[in-house]
This record gives structure tokens, C-alpha cells and sequence, in this order.
């Protein structure tokens, strides 16, 4: 039972705070409605000043929802639209914190999966799919995340997803031959073996030799045989990125290693890549499977060290890790090198 009085109370704040709420998007809605390459330095230094007065969860669901619904459309979106949005998610990942774009990265791959698996007709996939391959053009993401998309778009492997794998190859081919050119030339393997299998079940071979060709044509790093490619826009907005990033590590040491599977299961098993972030309902207390995986490697460390260990009752193999970790480091550098492996 809650009394009357305390009740209206209640009622007041809520509607007080859905009238803030309110105010705070038509805010961020006005700066992004103005958001371009020329004034984004203005722009995002406006959106942080929004994300030290106001909560995090209602900036990043607020900033989320207005971008989403300006570069999520039917409609295939220009190019350098949706670059420009991807930027300032850059530019606050690195300036405010991880969370905002890990929150926009995880709404964004939600409604890919979302839409691949509906016959959706419309542009929205290629939209953001776009998104994703420029987050991770703009270091927000690691290139993990696009091999699992490609891998998933490879085994599916229907026409539209051949459109999307080559729309994809396209906008980050050349940096996923960069950062890890084996797991490519294992995709194109799964790729030309799929192709093999499947040339019965298409009437238009066409689309499918194109797109062999194009992951040919970047294993071989032969940019003339893509066309339409040009890096140029992206390295000018790195250059703008650069000159915009506060902290001089703004780097590949933000970008979040997550795959797939994690960002889609984030709700039942927590968000491992954010510090803090709550966990509900902890499957891994009775999953033994998981228990087994867990087991860390302690490195060589004196059977003196594991006897004090276990006198301490350091019973779990974490526990014991950290403990030999902090016991047999040279310097605090050390230490720390050590309990990030």
C-alpha cells in the first residue's frame, strides 16, 4: 500500500522528469538536426557539456533513439550523412566514456539482427550495417565484430545477403585485410566453398562471381578492381577525429573487443565490456561448461606462493591468480601488465 500523499509525490517527480526528458531530446534533436563536418567541433563539445549536466542512461538512450531515427530509414542514406553521425559517437566514446558507444553499438546491432531475419524490403539494413562498418572505421569497435556479421551473412547466403556482404566489403575490406588478413582469407575459403555448393539454387550467378571477385580483388590488395572505392572521405574524418579526441591514447586501446553472440545475448548474461555494468540473473553460477572455461592460467609460480594461497583461502582459480599476481610482480607496472592478461 502506498498513501495518498506519498503517491502524488511520486506521480509529480514522474511527470517532472518525463518533462525533463522531454526538454533534454529536443535539445539533442536541435544540435544533430545541425550536425556537419564543418561544425562538428562545436557540435560535440555541446554534447558533452549535455552529458556532464544531465544523467548517463538518459543522454545515452536520448542520443541513441535521435540518431537512430535520423540515419535508419527505408531509404538508402548518403554516405557522409551517416559518417558524420558515426564521428560525434567517436568523438564521445573516446571524450566522455566507453558506454556511449558500446550503448549506441548495442541498439544498432540489435536491429540488424532484428531486420535480417524479417523480409524487411526497405534500405534499413544497408543503413546500419553502414553504421557498424563505420564504427569500426572510427576505432569504436574491433574488426571481430565484422568478421562474426560477415561469418553469419556468409552461412546464411542468400541474395540479399550477398548485397550486404559486398556493401559491406566494400565500405572496410581494405582496414579488415590490415588488421587481420587470415581470418579474411578464411572467409573467402567459407565464401568460395558456399558459392560452389549454391550454384543451383541461384538463377543470376552474376551477383555471386562479382562478389568472389571483390574478396579476390582484396586478398590480392587490388584496389582498381573495386569500384566505386574511395578511402578518401573516411581518412579526412580520421584527421578530424584526431584533432578533436582529448586524450593522446584515443586510439585502438578504446575499442570494444565484444563479438556478436555477446552483444546479442547482452541482456541475459550482462555487458562484460563495460566496467560496472549490472549483471541479472548470473546463468554461470550453475552452468559448469562456463565454470570449466573460466579456469585462468597462473603462469610458473612457487609451490610457496600456492601453499600461502591456499592458507589464505584464495579457494576460487581467479582469486588465486590475482593473489600469485600481486605477490610475484617486480612493480606496480608489472602488476598491472599482468592482471590485464
Amino acid at each position: 500500500y502506498v498513501p495518498p500523499q506519498i503517491r502524488r509525490a511520486q506521480e509529480a517527480v514522474d511527470d517532472k522528469k518525463r518533462e525533463e526528458l522531454g526538454r533534454l531530446k529536443k535539445m539533442v534533436n536541435g544540435l544533430i538536426n545541425r550536425l556537419s563536418e564543418p561544425n562538428m567541433s562545436c557540435i560535440s563539445g555541446q554534447v558533452e557539456e549535455l552529458y556532464m549536466a544531465n544523467s548517463r542512461k538518459d543522454m545515452n538512450d536520448t542520443l541513441t533513439e535521435t540518431l537512430m531515427s535520423a540515419c535508419v530509414t527505408a531509404v538508402a542514406m548518403p554516405a557522409r550523412l551517416l559518417m558524420e553521425h558515426v564521428l560525434l559517437v567517436s568523438i564521445l566514446h573516446h571524450n566522455v566514456g566507453i558506454e556511449v558507444g558500446a550503448h549506441f553499438l548495442e541498439a544498432v546491432v540489435k536491429k540488424f539482427d532484428e531486420l535480417c531475419k524479417s523480409d524487411a524490403e526497405g534500405k534499413e539494413c544497408e543503413n546500419l550495417l553502414a553504421l557498424i562498418a563505420h564504427l569500426y572505421n572510427f576505432h569504436v569497435v574491433h574488426c571481430l565484430l565484422i568478421f562474426d556479421i560477415l561469418k553469419k551473412l556468409v552461412s546464411i547466403f542468400t541474395e540479399k545477403e550477398i548485397e550486404l556482404i559486398l556493401f559491406l566489403l566494400k565500405n572496410v575490406g581494405f582496414s579488415l585485410r590490415k588488421d587481420d588478413a587470415l581470418a579474411l582469407k578464411e572467409l573467402i575459403t567459407e565464401a568460395q566453398r558456399k558459392a560452389s555448393t549454391a550454384e543451383k539454387k541461384f538463377q543470376d550467378q552474376t551477383r555471386v562471381r562479382f562478389m568472389l571477385e571483390t574478396m579476390l580483388a582484396l586478398r590480392n590488395n587490388d584496389v582498381r578492381k573495386i569500384p566505386g572505392y574511395d578511402p578518401e572521405p573516411v581518412e579526412r574524418l580520421r584527421k578530424l577525429q584526431r584533432a578533436l579526441v582529448h586524450s593522446s591514447g584515443s586510439g585502438k586501446d578504446t575499442e570494444l573487443r565484444v563479438s556478436l553472440e555477446s552483444l546479442l545475448s547482452a541482456d541475459r548474461v550482462g555487458r562484460w565490456w563495460i566496467v560496472g555494468s549490472s549483471w541479472s540473473g548470473a546463468p554461470m553460477i550453475t552452468d559448469t561448461n562456463s565454470q570449466a572455461q573460466q579456469k585462468l592460467p597462473v603462469g610458473k609460480v612457487s609451490s610457496k606462493i600456492m601453499e600461502l594461497a591456499r592458507k589464505l583461502r584464495m579457494n576460487t582459480d581467479i582469486r588465486r591468480s590475482i593473489f600469485c599476481v600481486l605477490m610475484t610482480s617486480e612493480d606496480f607496472m608489472d602488476a598491472f601488465e599482468k592482471l590485464l592478461k
